[in-house]
């Protein structure tokens, strides 16, 4: 049973090297990438002014402080932000 089980666990491993190596042939030769997709420019990013991580405007915790706008990777930042401002 034991000899059963390591012969099917190499099985699938040797056909999923298989498959990648098929999968990367294909995708040379069509010279279209099949994995993710990346952006063909930067996306604009704004830094946190608390822990200096890099976030995007969009998905970010967001503080108005005048007439600027700040960007939070997290809401403990910015309320450690708003601890030292006040």
């Amino acid at each position: 049973m034991a000899r059963f089980v390591l012969l099917l666990v190499l099985i699938i491993i040797i056909s999923r090297m298989f498959w990648r190596l098929v999968d990367s042939f294909i995708e040379g030769v069509s010279g279209k990438p099949r994995g993710p997709r990346v952006p063909e420019h930067g996306v604009p990013m704004a830094r946190d002014p608390v822990c200096g991580t890099f976030v995007v405007p969009e998905r970010a915790v967001s503080l108005v402080n005048g007439r600027t706008r700040l960007y939070f990777c997290s809401e403990a930042c910015r309320d450690k932000y708003r601890a030292k401002t006040a």
